[in-house]
């Protein structure tokens, strides 16, 4: 179906967006990725049928230049990071970047536009209910890169027409092999609990998060491409389970019983934002902020039964999931 299609992708030398261009490539599709490092990225995207044009999503010169001939837009290109000291950074990125995107697509008459936005810009769980994607019509979110994206939606929806078709998907917490980068945290964090360098266990391990496997977010993204109803979301959902379920899978696969220690939600708060004021003095990315440390403690159960029923939208059983990403990592140096 993408044989010799011409297919624009930002955000491709980043975690997902460099498995779905390489995803797109081994279909047949031409990959026109607009990566601001082209020797980074190379190495990245080794296949024939990657062009890589240099570029930023901030420049509206390259965009077009890069876009040119393409069917289809593909916009993963995101501030993702759980710091920056440039706030505005997560709207200009996030906002701006993505108007940009959209802007020239429109006036290269490219009709389908998907945009990868998150499946926090729902909110969390309330009263023990998954979330849908109409859930909590004013969610409380607690982190700018979730408020940029709430509000980078509403701006594509408002460039809805008979001529331009955007889509948006929401994935949970993706997990799986892939760049070891901050939009893969969770493979971190599994990388850094099976080598003993992880001992901490947030507020008893109790809350309930959703993982998603990133193969079933590369499938999805492609099938809401073909199948997606114009200007609607989709939440890109796993498997719920609490820190506690995640862990023990990883235990029986792996056979070792790591040690976690329980850290009360009053001394997670403490030790992000000494991360946060290091930051501030060093420059060093924190590793946890006070705004995903309350995230972090809430619940998160996510209902992806839209994206199942128009997509086809297929889920990975957590235990399958983890056995392929730690014999992954296994393979990683």
């Amino acid at each position: 179906m993408n044989k010799g299609k011409h297919i624009f992708v930002t955000g491709a030398s980043g975690y997902i967006g460099q498995r779905l261009a390489l995803k797109l490539a081994e279909s047949g599709a031409i990959v026109h990725a607009l990566v601001r490092n082209p020797d980074h990225a190379r190495q990245l995207l080794n296949h024939p049928n990657i062009l890589l044009f240099k570029g930023n999503i901030l420049n509206a010169v390259e965009i077009a230049l890069a876009m040119a001939d393409c069917k289809e837009v593909y916009h993963l290109a995101a501030m993702a990071s759980v710091w920056n000291r440039d706030k505005k950074a997560f709207e200009r990125v996030n906002i701006t970047g993505l108007e940009n995107v959209v802007v020239c697509a429109i006036k290269l008459n490219i009709n389908n536009f998907l945009f990868t936005s998150t499946a926090g810009v729902v909110g969390d769980s309330k009263n023990g209910q998954p979330v849908s994607e109409t859930s909590n019509s004013q969610p409380k979110l607690e982190t700018l890169y979730e408020r940029s994206k709430l509000k980078a939606e509403v701006l594509l929806k408002s460039y809805s027409s008979a001529e331009f078709r955007p889509i948006m998907v929401n994935p949970s917490r993706v997990y799986g092999p892939g760049l070891l980068t901050e939009s893969n945290g969770f493979t971190r964090l599994l990388s850094m609990y099976i080598n003993d360098k992880w001992k901490i266990k947030p507020a008893g391990g109790k809350s309930i998060g959703n993982y998603v496997f990133i193969d079933d977010v590369l499938d999805g993204m492609i099938s809401a491409m073909q199948k997606a109803k114009p200007c609607q979301r989709y939440l890109f959902g796993g498997v719920d389970a609490s820190y506690n379920e995640f862990f023990s899978t990883v235990n029986k696969i792996t056979g070792v019983d790591r040690k976690l220690y329980n850290v009360p939600l009053s001394v997670m708060l403490a030790i992000s934002r000494l991360q946060v004021l290091m930051a501030y003095c060093f420059n060093k990315q924190p590793l946890i902020t006070p705004p995903f440390v309350r995230k972090y403690s809430k619940h998160w159960m996510v209902d992806s039964s839209k994206a199942k029923d128009e997509l086809n939208y297929k889920i990975t059983p957590l235990k399958v999931g983890l056995e392929k990403t730690l014999k992954w990592l296994e393979t990683q140096p």
